[in-house]
């Protein structure tokens, strides 16, 4: 039995559908095992060296991590929240109660995905006041510094485009307000507002719209910005940090 169950490994780890996924067999040699080791995607999402002083807790906080968790958190939670809302003006409203009222866990699902939305928010905010404050936003980091400002702004869109879908009275009249201060961009305000909208006012167009940004447009944006960002991170040395000699940090502290 043994054997057999032997020769049936052998024949898994050997096949071209094993080697097309991992590329490598049994780490039975010198080679195989450093080829693990260096392709692995876990050493690949750190970079080989980062700074001393940026890994302490106190540094950084973990913000910029903290913001990715949510936005997991969000994704995961939303993709349930889809089996039980329909982006209707007729049923929303009623789907959203009936999600906290006779869902299974459907109340604790929907405060998942509110309250992850607002922990999102709050984080990214202060994820970037740490990078200005600690100045991380200079070359040649400059690039990351700009696409986090884009991953902030499409932040800010995703928790726009949600508020409305819950189709109660506060959602309504919010999106109404929100929608309203676009007319004041001198340029394109009124055309902006009609492409929000759908129309004059917020109706089933609107809806529609809003929810198809919400589950579809922001997430790929905000997936493809915070891969992005991570990699260069990886790529510029992990977090960045003052690059100050460890005797001149003892000489400030006395």
């Amino acid at each position: 039995m043994k054997n057999l169950l032997a020769n049936l490994w052998e024949k898994i780890v050997t096949s071209r559908p094993w080697k097309a996924t991992f590329r490598y067999g049994l780490p039975n040699n010198p080679l195989d095992r450093s080829l693990i080791m260096t392709e692995s995607l876990f050493f690949h999402l750190h970079p080989v060296k980062v700074n001393k002083k940026s890994i302490k807790p106190l540094y950084s906080m973990g913000l910029g991590i903290i913001t990715t968790v949510m936005f997991i958190i969000l994704s995961i939670t939303g993709i349930f929240l889809m089996f039980y809302y329909v982006p209707s003006t007729e049923l929303a409203y009623f789907d959203i109660v009936k999600l906290q009222t006779k869902v299974p866990f459907g109340q604790l699902l929907r405060n998942m995905h509110r309250w992850g939305a607002h922990a999102m928010v709050l984080t990214a905010i202060l994820h970037m006041v740490r990078v200005f404050y600690t100045g991380a936003y200079k070359p040649p980091r400059e690039i990351n510094w700009i696409i986090g400002v884009f991953l902030l702004l499409a932040t800010f869109i995703g928790s726009f485009t949600g508020y409305l879908l819950p189709w109660d009275q506060l959602a309504f009249w919010a999106i109404t307000v929100g929608t309203s201060v676009a007319t004041y961009e001198p340029l394109m305000g009124k055309t902006i507002q009609k492409i929000l909208l759908g129309g004059p006012e917020v109706g089933q167009a609107s809806l529609t719209r809003f929810y198809g940004l919400h589950v579809m447009v922001v997430p790929a944006v905000l997936f493809i910005l915070i891969a992005f960002h991570l990699w260069r991170v990886r790529k510029d040395g992990g977090l960045a940090a003052n690059e100050i000699p460890d005797e001149m940090e003892a000489e400030n502290d006395n």
